[in-house]
């Protein structure tokens, strides 16, 4: 067998060798070969729906040319993928413009091999095809025929290796295993980042991808440093031919799927302020430099065989990337593992317009039949994932009755799809459409369509958890209330926002007469209503945690627990798990206590109350300027509950400073509140920034997390569910730092203290310029990687990455939020089990009672853990019955359990995000143009990138081939100049196209005094409409009273230039959602 497999390894390297001969020899030769890096039938299925659409494009030509995966290099121009507007509606890409025939794209003219940029252009592969489509032929007839020859002709990609030989490659450090991520830019550009490599391994081109999907776990081998390619933003022609250097990044890439854009992340129902903290780690994938950095949100992957070879290669890899970090490393997959779940959750739009033109134009004019061997391509709305193909006999029946009555408006549903399969002599993979969700540019269809993609479990609760519930009216047992400490005396409260309806956290002070002070954190006990391996439990485990959307949320737990039984409503009695400290003046913990408990909350707190109480607005004492009063529940006063939570707050700002000065990192701004209307349609929104009030709830929630923590790890090191945050891309934090340099500002990021420290003084240094430092929290989290669950003995070797960079703590887990996530429930039965343990030990050991005074605070649960009574014969038998008793999981199924929970935590994240992006649309879509200021991050020759603080967004304004518009880049200064040009042009160098000037500006002209006054009350404010041919939208009045002016010709920026710009939305009807920005300028000139 071994013989076999390594047989198979050499017939690859010989494979390779043989290319290479292949191209040595191509380069003697004289043939002209195209250089299009896209398969001809998305090149011309785009250059088709330009002409259909009555476009003024035109294109003669089409040149394909298919390099080999150690022959591709970055891809700098794809066809299809950089049409305008065909971006995501969750990552509102604004995608480049392709042009087929352009010689600076790779056609090469001089009959030989060159390089275009880093990339190879070889003639090892077939001849370029080459056909007119300008004449009017037959477009969809030419993609099906193409799509039959290339069947015919060869394979298009190499077969997968067997495992026997990936195993082999694997264990001897020849391939590497790595998660597959896909640049929404440009889909043929994607990324595997290895455990140990600095820099993300470019996979280029859809041969060198060979059929990968993004989210697969991948098999890829890394090609030879003469084949890698130039870093994007080193010195060499890039992308955008060379973008400034200094550019806030040298390529400015958003964020897919999930960044923060500049925003918190909390919605107004997810109560718990930790979350807030973790923001430092929220960003999902982060496209920076056109590289992903890596998301240990996404299950863990291994990089390599665990043999020394495998590992002594990622060392070999890793020092060759560090020598030459101007070097890119490139590679090819040659296995899929682990398919991606995402291939069974795909939305998108069918091309039936093709369709019809195809069956109109043959012989029998009026058949519109669906035959056995037609097909129809499907759009997804994630640019990340390939068009597909649809055979139209797998067809929905109500989608072909529709095709058969020629109902066109089928291309306006977003429908559900799953790949099937994706064959080697395919330059698409084969699709089933599952169902439609209805019309598209409808707040519904598109909400259900991102609840889908995501799989999240929208269903009722099954009768079975139901019945796993008491009934109700539901009182706690005697025999419960006997067990657990009574505090039902106390003055507990919570805080939380006005609209929450699952309170599971709460908060109690108490000032002790040796001048300290007792706190306490009481938290929903969820696990007693949720017992192991139920129904309940299994449905909570598989749904993990809470989605959260602006409108709603999809629970993780049944209302009637969620909002009832288990929430910490005021007024009644509720079973909680609490922690007490006993802290002095400096915020020194001096004892703890942890039980089960008992409490009646006399109040619910909004943030909005709390806040006012810190202001001093409420007093107490029935002077208060706010008719928002809390409703006293219970013995207590109002003033009981004002001194509570203004002690709270003074210990607080102690425990908040010495986290910082301990190293913490905050890096949270402000969030996006959606403000709706009665049917639920967004209608305004209002930028939210975090207040005192919330900052009080979230160091003793912090401090709760981390004490559980700790708890949990000494009493079970091997099976303890932790939460860690690794350390930030090393790369990427360099070049942050060389951009504040570069623009005389300081920036440390040595450590997340450091990084905390100077981020605080840039905050006071530019409190006059708050967007340009909400544009450096926003490309501080770039680098940043998720926090994820993790269990300890997975990593019992490597306790050094257990911890938690932006919290600089070393231990760290989820305990305050059980009604919402599933981690907290399993970590209250670990805490449950460490606190049964300590009272068995207790019990059954005969102590003195002064040692038993000395363990006062709990051998186990107290500040100080006795580690000999731990180890002893009768401690390892109460924490082992203990952890029986609450079905404490092993190393390997908890370890399960985490990766499941880290990959719903980031399908909730990105909802989250998805749908805040959808509510921007529809209100850009109601508001037709919104002015706006905007910052520029990133210059270049063909396109900019800019931050627009209203929203929160980045975006791209591409100006090159634009009709009338010329452009001058001085790379010297890094200074680009747009100004406006009278003379139509035509293509150097034969035919094509130019884009009208109104794709990349709004135009206006200056008012002229000598008009009528009612043509100024029309347009307002000194300008006139001069759009191309279009009417003046209604809101250009409205916006251009925002006092947002115009710019003028000739425009001259610089990095960091403030522009003004228009923003509308794009899309809806049959294609992706899109928030389209341009230029708003003003110009006497057409």
């Amino acid at each position: 067998m071994k013989s076999a497999v390594q047989h198979s390894v050499l017939l690859v390297e010989d494979a390779d060798k043989e290319k290479k001969k292949k191209r040595r020899s191509n380069r003697r030769s004289k043939q002209n070969a195209g250089a299009a890096c896209s398969s001809v039938n998305e090149t011309v299925g785009e250059a088709s729906e330009n002409l259909k659409s009555g476009s003024e494009t035109k294109i003669s030509t089409s040149y394909v040319n298919y390099a080999s995966p150690k022959q591709q290099g970055s891809e700098k121009h794809v066809p299809n993928e950089e049409m305008p507007a065909k971006a995501s509606n969750i990552a509102f890409n604004s995608m480049p413009i392709m042009h087929i025939n352009e010689t600076e794209l790779g056609g090469v003219s001089s009959g030989q091999d060159e390089y275009a940029g880093d990339r190879i252009l070889s003639k090892s592969w077939p001849e370029p095809i080459v056909q007119d489509i300008s004449s009017g032929t037959d477009t969809y007839s030419f993609l099906h025929s193409q799509q039959i020859q290339a069947s015919t002709q060869r394979k298009l990609f190499a077969p997968h290796w067997p495992v026997e030989a990936v195993t082999y490659a694997l264990e001897k450090g020849e391939a590497f295993k790595a998660l597959f991520r896909v640049n929404a830019y440009n889909r043929l550009e994607a990324y595997c980042k290895i455990d140990g490599v600095p820099t993300d391994i470019l996979i280029s081109g859809i041969v060198a991808q060979n059929r990968a999907i993004e989210g697969d776990t991948v098999v890829i081998k890394v090609d030879p440093f003469p084949l890698w390619t130039r870093m994007k933003g080193s010195s060499g022609s890039s992308n955008n031919s060379a973008l400034a250097e200094g550019n806030l990044l040298p390529e400015v890439s958003e964020s897919v799927a999930s960044s923060n854009k500049g925003k918190g992340k909390m919605n107004a129902d997810c109560e718990n302020d930790e979350d807030m903290v973790e923001m430092v780690g929220s960003a999902s994938y982060n496209y920076v430099n056109g590289d992903q950095s890596s998301a240990p949100d996404a299950p863990n992957v291994s990089s390599s065989g665990k043999q020394n070879d495998g590992t002594d290669a990622v060392g070999r890899l890793a020092a060759m990337v560090s020598s030459s970090p101007t070097k890119r490393p490139t590679g090819n997959v040659i296995a899929i593992v682990q398919k991606s779940s995402r291939r069974d959750a795909i939305v998108g739009f069918l091309n039936v317009k093709q369709w019809f033109s195809y069956k109109k134009d043959a012989k029998n004019k009026s058949c519109l039949s669906i035959s056995d061997h037609g097909y129809i391509h499907l759009t997804p709305t994630d640019p990340k994932f390939p068009k597909m193909l649809v055979l139209s006999r797998d067809l929905p029946e109500s989608i072909k009755k529709r095709l058969k009555d020629g109902d066109a408006t089928v291309q306006m549903e977003l429908v559900a799809a799953r790949i099937d399969g994706w064959s080697e002599e395919s330059y698409f993979p084969q699709a089933c459409v599952l169902h439609t969700f209805g019309k598209a540019g409808e707040l519904e269809p598109h909400i259900n369509a991102i609840l889908y993609e995501n799989s999240i479990i929208c269903a009722d609760f099954s009768p079975e958890s139901l019945s796993c519930l008491p009934h109700i009216p539901w009182e706690v047992p005697r025999e419960e209330l006997q067990k657990r400490k009574d505090l039902r005396n106390l003055c507990v409260f919570t805080i939380d926002p006005s609209a929450a309806t699952d309170l599971d956290d709460a908060l109690s002070v108490e000032r002790l007469p040796a001048g300290t002070f007792r706190v306490g954190v009481h938290i929903a006990d969820v696990s007693y209503f949720v017992l192991p391996d139920t129904a309940l439990d299994l449905e909570a485990q598989s749904r993990s945690t809470s989605v959260y959307m602006s409108r709603g949320k999809l629970p993780m737990l049944p209302p009637l627990l969620s909002e009832n039984l288990g929430s910490l409503d005021p007024g009644v009695d509720r079973l909680t798990f609490s922690i007490f400290w006993e802290l002095n003046s400096s915020g020194d913990v001096v004892d703890r206590w942890i039980g089960r408990t008992v409490i009646r909350s006399c109040c619910k707190l909004s943030y909005k109350n709390a806040q006012d109480i810190i202001d001093g607005t409420v007093d107490g004492q029935g002077s208060h300027s706010s008719g928002d009063c809390p409703k006293l529940h219970g013995h207590f006063e109002l003033l009981d509950v004002v001194k509570s939570v203004k002690c709270l707050h003074e210990i607080s700002k102690i425990l908040k400073k010495r986290r910082f000065d301990d190293g913490a990192l905050r890096l949270d701004s402000f969030k996006v509140d959606f403000l709706f209307d009665e049917h639920g349609v967004p209608y305004d929104s209002v930028l939210n920034e975090r207040t005192d009030s919330n900052f009080l709830v979230e160091e003793f929630m912090l401090l709760a997390n981390t004490t559980a923590a700790e708890v949990i790890t000494r009493a079970f090191p091997d099976s303890a569910l932790l939460r860690r945050h690794p350390e930030p891309n090393l790369r990427k934090l360099r070049e942050l730092e060389a951009f504040c340099q570069k623009n005389g500002l300081e920036l440390d990021t040595s450590s997340s203290g450091q990084f905390h420290h100077s981020l605080e003084t840039l905050r006071e240094e530019l409190k006059d310029d708050t967007m340009l430092f909400d544009i450096l929290l926003l490309y501080a989290l770039k680098p940043m990687q998720l926090a994820t669950y993790f269990c300890s003995g997975e990593l019992k070797d490597n306790v050094d990455d257990w911890g938690h960079y932006g919290l600089a703590v070393p231990l760290y887990t989820h305990f305050t939020s059980p009604l919402r996530r599933y981690p907290d429930i399993i970590v209250h039965r670990m805490m449950a089990a460490v606190v049964d343990a300590e009272k068995f030990y207790l019990k059954h050991l005969s102590v003195k009672a002064k040692h038993l005074n000395e363990v006062s605070g709990g051998c186990f649960t107290g500040i100080c853990f006795d580690k000999d009574a731990a180890e002893s014969q009768q401690g390892r038998e109460a924490l082992s019955t203990a952890a029986l008793k609450h079905n404490i999981p092993c190393t390997e199924v908890l370890a399960g359990v985490a990766a499941h929970c880290n990959d719903r935590k980031l399908a909730s994240r990105q909802v989250k995000d998805a749908c805040d992006k959808l509510y921007t649309w529809f209100l850009l879509k109601k508001r037709e143009i919104l002015l706006s200021e905007a910052r520029v991050l990133g210059l270049g020759p063909k396109f900019m990138s800019i931050y627009i603080h209203k929203l929160a967004i980045e975006r791209r304004i591409y100006y090159d081939d634009v009709d009338g518009l010329i452009v001058e880049w001085l790379e010297s200064t890094s200074t680009l100049v747009l100004s406006l040009s009278t003379h139509r042009r035509n293509k150097r160098g034969g035919t094509g196209y130019y884009r009208a000037s109104g794709s990349v500006a709004l135009i206006v002209n200056p008012y002229d005094p000598s008009m009528e006054s009612e043509k100024k009350s029309v347009y307002g404010c000194g300008v006139r409409w001069v759009g191309d041919g279009e009417a003046a939208p209604q809101d250009l009045v409205a916006n251009a009273k925002t006092g947002i002016d115009p710019g003028t010709f000739p425009l001259t920026l610089r990095l960091l230039s403030t522009i003004s710009v228009a923003l509308d939305a794009v899309g809806g009807d049959d294609g992706p959602l899109d928030i389209r920005a341009r230029l708003y300028m003003s110009s006497y000139l057409r």
